[in-house]
């Protein structure tokens, strides 16, 4: 019973790390949308910043950054240390059940060669720009 709590916990968190953030950001644009559309029910001008500020939001709709080498370097370090934390984490439960240690260290090959690749393209596309 104590594991499931433990895991309800651990998944529940990683949820709400993820959602909590988008929840927040449209309960935000939904007062700034209420707020302009009452302004607007009453015939009071927006301000010309505002204008300024939403044509520019409205043409950067994009929410990522654009890649570049260091974006590139940055992405693969992470991926390279995560697949390293999951070889580690195999080799270290070895010596408890041998068994585990191979699969383990599998699974980190796919985020260890993610990571290579994101620091090879950061090197190739280096010396491009």
């Amino acid at each position: 019973m104590e594991a499931v709590f433990i895991l309800a916990i651990i998944f529940g968190s990683i949820a709400a790390v993820i959602i909590v953030p988008f929840y927040i950001r449209s309960q935000e644009r939904i007062r700034v949308q209420e707020t302009l559309r009452a302004a607007i029910e009453k015939g009071q001008p927006l301000p010309t910043e505002m204008m300024a500020t939403m044509e520019t939001a409205a043409r950067n709709v994009s929410l990522r950054a654009a890649p570049s080498p260091g974006r590139d370097l940055r992405t693969g370090i992470i991926w390279l240390g995560i697949g390293l934390g999951f070889a580690a984490m195999g080799v270290a439960w070895g010596y408890e059940e041998p068994e585990v240690t191979i699969p383990m260290v599998a699974c980190a090959t796919f985020p260890i060669f993610i990571g290579l690749a994101f620091i090879a393209l950061s090197f190739i596309n280096r010396t491009k720009s």
